[in-house]
């Protein structure tokens, strides 16, 4: 029976094997040195390796990043001699400078420019400046998982939007920010958009808000009246609570006098295609914009930019992309990118404050030359003053790891193909599904990697299990196959469990 590949528990896989090892051959010294040691240092490659249990302990994580760095360190060494030539290291133990370095990476804090969201940006300002020099109405959707940068992104296209206003003379429209969690009942969104409206005019209790902006919509303008650009956050909170309340917000774009132009935001990207149908029949359909989670080059690429503003050097080049490449593979949220970075300066913060945890001084070899002492001495202190590998190893396990995840990497192979099938499932936009449903995409999962699959009846007891552990929630039926499956833990945490197995990893790609 063919198996899958030995489940690997580690938080963070060997560094070496992730980022490229850096380790270069050391230049030979005199044999009378008995000490000395010949050559590179033999690395095993990560196959002849026993496997780990998927119960271990996440700090063996640390020690194999930790390891790799100590092995690696002369061609760190090098590596930083030139980097430290353009900036200088930082001091941890500053105040001014831990302040400013954590500001930087703090998620409320706007960078002065969005990257690796140009395109999304674009499309939404050439919609936003068509309606407004057409003075028509219109309606735009942006969908995309948390953390991808779409209220960013609506921030900056505002700030544009105002400026490009001003260049070529046209009047800008008033703009209205609403988050809809903060509403305290559905409908009070457009006794909002009335007072933008009509800020200073009573209305009449008797008639809804609603009703009043029909009537402000189906009749003409006055000459100079400004368009008005509706921004509501977190647009899936009024489907929870009142669909109609949604559809009668989009109708608002079709009156024939309307100024509205409406930009919704939401975390559903199967919204769209739950109601546009139905809007499109309503003749309200939206524009949509889907914001893609952010690969390992982009979150790369943004923490390079909000850490180009400081004059210091904060991380060595390979803790950015480890952070990088885990966040990227587990869900693509830049609040998560931005949060391990965090963490891992709080570690070295701790570290530094307490020389006893210093572990790193020691392990760099002495030199009996004292013009190479004291340039190792000055690259031992830049090293231990960066935020290395095994800080974000272990941010990242502070960060990802939770019981949850032990109990995912504990679990039956059978059980974890059932969390992988669902998580596949769940991205096409569903919420939930049928056991019926589910089998399907379990049967095709097993055979495209020829594993003998289970039964339906083995199937829904195996789903029952894990819903007694919490991480399924079945619904009731009279039969099996018609019950209903919905995830009960985040989708990426099961991702991060599993990511570590080569078989796993290849079907979540």
């Amino acid at each position: 029976m063919p198996t899958v590949a030995g489940r690997r528990s580690s938080l963070v896989a060997d560094p070496a094997d992730e980022i490229g090892s850096t380790a270069t051959p050391r230049k030979s010294r005199l044999r009378s040195d008995s000490n000395a040691s010949i050559g590179s240092p033999m690395r095993k490659s990560p196959r002849l390796c026993a496997q780990d249990s998927p119960n271990s302990s996440p700090k063996v994580n640390v020690e194999k990043c930790v390891k790799s760095v100590n092995i690696s360190r002369s061609s760190l060494e090098k590596r930083f001699s030139d980097n430290c030539l353009e900036k200088p290291t930082w001091d941890p133990r500053d105040v001014e400078q831990l302040r400013a370095v954590k500001e930087a990476l703090h998620v409320s804090t706007a960078p002065k420019s969005v990257v690796c969201r140009e395109n999304e940006q674009n499309k939404i300002l050439d919609f936003c400046k068509d309606c407004i020099k057409q003075e028509k109405a219109g309606s735009l959707y942006m969908c995309g998982c948390p953390g991808t940068g779409k209220s960013l992104s609506m921030e900056k296209v505002k700030e544009i939007l105002v400026n490009w206003a001003n260049e070529d003379g046209v009047q800008p429209p008033d703009m209205l920010s609403i988050n809809c969690t903060s509403l305290v009942n559905t409908s009070e969104i457009f006794s909002k958009i009335l007072g933008q409206n009509h800020p200073q005019k009573r209305h009449d209790r008797s008639t809804s808000s609603l009703q009043l902006l029909h009537n402000l919509y189906s009749q003409k303008q006055p000459p100079g009246t400004k368009m008005i650009l509706v921004i509501a956050d977190e647009l899936d909170y009024l489907i929870t609570k009142d669909r109609a309340v949604l559809h009668d917000l989009f109708m608002l774009t079709t009156l024939p006098f309307s100024k509205c132009i409406l930009l919704g935001i939401a975390n559903a990207i199967d919204l769209a295609d739950r109601f546009i149908p139905k809007l499109q029949s309503l003749n309200c359909k939206p524009t949509v914009i889907t914001f893609r989670a952010y690969s390992k080059d982009q979150i790369i690429s943004i923490l390079q930019e909000r850490l180009r503003a400081l004059p210091y050097t904060v991380f060595q080049p390979q803790a950015v992309e480890l952070c990088a490449r885990k966040v990227a593979a587990a869900s693509g949220d830049m609040r998560k990118a931005l949060s391990v970075c965090r963490s891992a300066i709080e570690m070295l913060e701790a570290e530094r404050r307490d020389p006893i945890s210093d572990f790193t001084s020691s392990s760099l070899e002495r030199n009996d030359d004292q013009q190479m002492a004291a340039a190792r001495e000055m690259m031992t202190n830049q090293v231990n003053n960066m935020v290395r590998i095994d800080h974000v190893a272990a941010a990242l396990s502070k960060t990802y790891k939770s019981p949850v995840v032990d109990t995912i990497q504990s679990l039956p192979q059978h059980q974890q193909i059932i969390l992988c099938s669902a998580v596949k499932l769940f991205r096409q936009g569903k919420k939930d599904t049928t056991i019926g449903e589910l089998n399907k995409h379990y049967m095709d999962v097993c055979k495209s990697t020829l594993i003998p699959p289970a039964g339906i009846v083995e199937l829904s007891s195996m789903c029952r299990v894990l819903d007694d552990q919490g991480i399924l929630k079945l619904g009731q039926s009279r039969e099996d196959k018609l019950r209903r499956v919905s995830l009960k833990v985040d989708g990426a945490d099961i991702v991060f469990a599993l990511q570590g197995v080569r078989f796993f990893r290849n079907c979540l790609q």
